[in-house]
């Protein structure tokens, strides 16, 4: 809970830079993730491709009146000024670029008439911090470009580059929302991903839980939860996302392709059931956790309970003769000893095989 406080405080920090400023203000509230802004274009249709990395924005404003397919994609947010000229010349309403600029935004979907704005959260799994970490994606489709802001370098859009460079399949002989369905597609996919991550680390918790459950599995299991609150955050909004984006009245999105956003419709269905289904477990395996410990803290209570009471006849034989009174027969007798040894031995086999037939043993 301490890191999701820690999260919530750094966000309410950097928001407060835009406190007193008028709306549609380009402000950059996020961590600057890399040094230098970095362009890519990818220009397409059936017969052409070019892929090149530019060096500034100026070079794709050509590309907005070709009849090809255009995907124009920024890594990196902090320089507000290349933002700004994107905005100017694709007329992109100032509160969407204080939107793309501003990091901390949920999953949404605008339309605008001309251009529809989508915010999607692309996740990544770093194995050395063992933590999912998100990353803000913003969507820009057009009639017939596509504009993606990321803040960092390095994302999950590989496979849909390699298709439009081979030609092979359908995205060449389509539009930009098939482009949009595709880029979509892949984030999502990534989420399986990490939910099959997920999956083998509740698997082995499991398997800890039933073997030897320590102290730090307890740490391990609220870790895994507190992924599956950002995860399930990061999700659950989608759903509406990709719902609007089925059922949304506009010419930018073509017939034939509105089948394939109800795909991903059900695919991300299918992932906040098994957010669900793993929240479920998780919450299973505290409780699991708990009544073993409770358990194991009775069976040592068990074992202490039978000793004390094996030794409360014992103690009150020997708190009797302990007692220093002068008439005491017993103290004088010549086999009193070995007497009183042989009853103390007598009454701990007894209460032993009582508790043997009690099963408390």
């Amino acid at each position: 809970m301490r890191e999701i406080d820690e999260k919530m405080k750094k966000i309410i920090k950097r928001s407060s830079k835009k406190i007193g400023l008028p709306p549609g203000t380009l402000v950059h509230i996020g961590e600057k993730k890399i040094e230098k802004t970095r362009i890519r274009l990818i220009d397409y249709n059936d017969e052409t491709f070019q892929e090149k990395e530019v060096k500034t924005i100026e070079e794709c404003y050509p590309f907005k009146r070709e009849p090809t397919v255009t995907w124009i994609n920024i890594d990196g947010l902090h320089e507000v000024e290349i933002i700004d000229k994107i905005g100017q010349q694709f007329d992109i309403h100032p509160l969407v670029l204080e939107d793309i600029l501003h990091t901390g935004q949920r999953p949404k979907m605008e339309d605008h008439e001309n251009y529809i704005y989508i915010v999607l959260k692309m996740l990544f799994y770093d194995e050395q911090e063992d933590e999912i970490k998100d990353e803000q994606l913003s969507l820009i489709i057009g009639s017939n470009y596509i504009i993606s802001f990321q803040e960092r370098v390095g994302d999950v859009f590989n496979p849909a580059r390699e298709r439009i460079r081979t030609g092979r399949a359908r995205i060449r002989k389509s539009g930009s929302d098939y482009l949009a369905y595709s880029l979509i597609d892949a984030v999502v996919d990534n989420y399986f991903i990490i939910l099959e991550t997920i999956g083998d680390e509740i698997e082995t918790l499991e398997a800890e839980l039933l073997e030897n459950p320590r102290p730090a599995t307890l740490q391990a299991i609220y870790a895994l939860k507190r992924k599956l609150i950002s995860l399930r955050k990061s999700i659950w909004p989608l759903r509406e996302v990709i719902s609007s984006l089925e059922r949304i009245d506009s010419s930018l999105i073509q017939q034939s392709t509105d089948m394939f956003f109800k795909d991903v419709y059900d695919h991300t269905i299918q992932i906040i059931d098994t957010i669900e289904t793993f929240r479920d477990m998780v919450s299973g395996m505290l409780d699991t956790y708990l009544s073993s410990v409770s358990n194991r803290m009775n069976e040592v209570m068990k074992v202490l309970t039978i000793i004390a009471t094996v030794f409360i006849p014992l103690t009150f034989i020997a708190g009797i003769y302990g007692m220093n009174f002068e008439f005491m027969p017993e103290l004088k007798w010549h086999w009193g000893y070995p007497v009183i040894w042989i009853l103390m031995i007598v009454i701990t086999i007894g209460m032993f095989f009582y508790f043997r037939g009690k099963r408390w043993l």
